[in-house]
Parts: structure tokens; C-alpha cells; sequence
């Protein structure tokens, strides 16, 4: 722990340590970038990977608050960090193993008791959790894959419980070797991630993940360490554009069969993510209120960033949730009859329509745990709204 005390007692430039409460930008991309991965889970468009990276852009924001954090005792930080994410995550996967129990899956017969060591990942997510690919019936009310789309993107809990282990070391090296520690993870991108060298299971989408989000993450050091303000714009700028068009060469020659989709090419996905996220914080504002007409949005800003954990968690198994109460409309006679072919052909965006309130109510009926987990007064809907006087946003906190 001597790199991490190291890292914690280095003070933080004057100019970031002076910002009080959150950054509204930051908030602001990190919205988006939820938004975003239910707009793509729902219509999987691949070319959404390029306009906007966003598993970059949460670990960029991820490891800036990180740094931020990082001023206070490192220990504390971490065990700070991962009690905010495991009780929501037992929430979760107290309703996934129920329901995978109920649909007929048996690892304990097929596996033997070694299955109960794996199902420690969904109690504490040092790996991604074990899951059957196909359970139940195709024609079912849920397709048989159900488990996969549910459960897959817990991933991402893992590669973040990592970069947060990691952090304290991480900042330490940032802090003396900046533009080494900040490349390192294309380096190593570049051998895991093209078949170089192959790491099999578990592990190795373990350090392939760590690898390709790695340079995003110490970019958020960058950010809050004031790195990036030191940068000539035009400098920042063309060095981007140069990695990102390499990050698009390389796609060019290693698509699969979902084309264009960075997140199955991974030293395409490091160096486009890289380049877009430097662009946005090299040109980040440090907002303390959301300006001109954004601030119309500023409670949904709240609203996300407050249970971003529990959206996360649940939006996947809720887009699945709206395809059986969909199927409801044909129920109807009239609509059977007269807008069947209308509602095929614009399935996908009633599915995105649909299910923006089931995650409103899912927030309701559980996000609450994340303030538990914060040691918080459990809050219903917390959108920085005051009672009684709507519209008038509290003072931002940093969570």
C-alpha cells in the first residue's frame, strides 16, 4: 500500500482541487453516454460505437472522479467505491439467479460444487458472472438467450472494480510517468487484443477489457490532474484526429460480422475511445450549472448520474421486459387487424419508447439502495428537485 499512501498525500493542482460540488459536464456526458447504450442495445446499430464511445467516456469520467477521490486515504476510497457498487449488484442478481433457477438451470448437477465458487462474481464481481447461453424456449415469452442479454453487461462491474483496485498504483505512476502510463494500456491492447497473444477464458477478457479502457481511465487522471489544460488545443486536437483515424484503419480491416461495431475489435475500440474522450475533456467547461437551454435537462442530469448504477444494472433486462408487453397489442382485435404490419416495422422504437418508464419505475422500486450503499437517506427520486418548488435544483454533491 505504499504507492497507494504515496498517491493519496501528492496534492492535487490548485485549480481542479478549487472546484466545488460536481461538474455539470461531466454529468452531463455521462447521461449521454447511458442513453446511448440503451439506444444501442435496443437497435444494436453499430455505427453508434463511433459517434459516441461510451464505455470510454464512463471509464474516463469513472477514473476523474477516482483521482478526485484519491486525496483522502486510498484504502478508504476503495473500500468506499466498492460499497456503493455491491449492494446494488446483490439486488440484482438476487432477481437473476431466481429467475434462472426458475427457468430450469442446474450448474450445481452440471458443474458440481465448484459452481459455488463461481457464483461469488455475482456477490463481489471480481470476474463476470457464470450464465447459461440458452435457457428456456425460443418461442417462450422470453427468447432463449435472455440470460446472455441480461446478464453479459455485467462486464462492466468488473473491469470498473479493477481500474478502482488499481487506482492508487495507477495515479502513482500517472503522477511520475504521465505519457507512459496514460499509453501503456494501447501497448498492451495491442498485443492481448489482435490475437498476438491469447489469453483464454475469464482472464483474458479480463485483461483485454482492462487494457482497451485502461488509457481512458488515466485520461480521467489526466483531466483532473489539469494535464490536458497544459496541451496546446491544436496539439490535443490533431494528435486525436491521428489516433482516431488509425482506430478507424484498423476497423477498416478487422470488421466481423457486425460490421462497423467497435466493441468486437478491440484495438480499434482503445484508440477511437482515446481520441474522442481527450476531444471532449480537452474542450470540458467545468460547468457548475448546466447552461442556456441544457438546463431544461438538468433534473433528468440529476436523475441519472444519482442511480446511474441501478440504470445500468436493470436497462438491459428491461428492454427485454417490453418485448412480452408489446406483444399485448395484438391482443387487441382492431389492432391485429388494421396496424399489425405498422407496429413490426416500428417495433424497436416502441421498444425504446416502452421502456424508459419501466427503468423510471425500476429507479423507484430499487434505486434506493444506491443511497443506502452511500450511507445516504434513501431518496425515491432523487432529480436535485426541492418539494415544492419545482425546477430549482439543490446543490450538486459529488457522489
Amino acid at each position: 500500500m505504499s504507492h497507494a499512501s504515496t498517491a493519496a498525500a501528492a496534492p492535487a493542482p490548485a485549480a481542479q482541487a478549487a472546484r466545488p460540488g460536481r461538474d455539470r459536464y461531466l454529468d452531463l456526458l455521462r447521461s449521454l453516454a447511458l442513453v446511448r447504450v440503451v439506444v444501442y442495445h435496443i437497435f444494436g446499430w453499430a455505427w453508434l460505437t463511433i459517434v459516441f464511445p461510451s464505455m470510454g467516456v464512463m471509464f474516463a469520467l469513472a477514473g476523474s472522479l477516482m483521482a478526485r477521490s484519491l486525496s483522502r486515504p486510498a484504502l478508504g476510497v476503495i473500500r468506499g467505491r466498492i460499497r456503493r457498487l455491491l449492494p446494488p449488484l446483490w439486488a440484482f442478481s438476487a432477481v437473476m439467479l431466481a429467475l434462472l433457477f426458475a427457468a430450469g438451470w442446474k450448474p450445481v448437477k452440471e458443474e458440481g460444487l465448484w459452481w459455488f465458487a463461481r457464483l461469488f462474481c455475482y456477490i463481489v464481481p471480481v470476474g463476470a458472472p457464470e450464465f447459461p447461453w440458452s435457457i428456456g424456449d425460443k418461442v417462450g415469452l422470453l427468447e432463449d438467450t435472455w440470460a446472455v442479454q441480461a446478464v453479459g453487461p455485467l462486464w462492466y462491474l468488473r473491469a470498473y472494480l479493477w481500474f478502482v483496485i488499481a487506482s492508487p498504483l495507477l495515479l502513482w505512476a500517472f503522477r511520475r510517468l504521465p505519457w507512459v502510463t496514460l499509453l501503456a494500456p494501447l501497448g498492451l491492447t495491442a498485443v492481448v487484443g489482435t490475437g498476438l497473444v491469447n489469453i483464454p477464458g475469464e482472464t483474458g477478457n479480463a485483461v483485454s477489457d482492462f487494457a482497451v479502457f485502461g488509457s481512458c481511465w488515466v485520461l480521467g487522471f489526466a483531466h483532473h490532474e489539469g494535464l490536458l489544460q497544459k496541451i496546446p488545443r491544436h496539439l490535443a486536437i490533431s494528435g486525436s484526429a491521428l489516433v482516431m483515424a488509425f482506430g478507424l484503419w484498423w476497423a477498416s480491416g478487422h470488421q466481423t460480422v457486425d460490421g462497423w461495431d467497435l466493441n468486437d475489435i478491440p484495438l480499434a475500440q482503445a484508440t477511437w475511445s482515446l481520441g474522442f474522450v481527450m476531444i471532449l475533456l480537452q474542450y470540458s467547461p467545468s460547468w457548475q450549472e448546466l447552461p442556456g437551454k441544457l438546463a431544461r435537462f438538468d433534473r433528468y442530469v440529476t436523475l441519472s448520474n444519482n442511480r446511474a448504477v441501478t440504470i445500468y444494472l436493470w436497462h438491459n433486462a428491461l428492454i427485454m421486459a417490453t418485448v412480452p408487453l408489446l406483444d399485448l397489442l395484438w391482443e387487441i382485435p382492431f389492432v391485429d387487424e388494421h396496424l399489425s404490419g405498422a407496429l413490426e416495422t416500428t417495433y424497436a422504437i416502441w421498444m425504446f419508447l416502452l421502456v424508459w418508464p419501466l427503468i423510471g419505475l425500476m429507479i423507484m422500486a430499487v434505486g434506493w439502495i444506491e443511497d443506502l450503499a452511500a450511507k445516504r437517506s434513501p431518496r425515491l427520486w432523487p432529480n436535485g428537485v426541492r418539494k415544492g418548488s419545482p425546477g430549482i435544483p439543490r446543490e450538486s454533491r459529488e457522489r
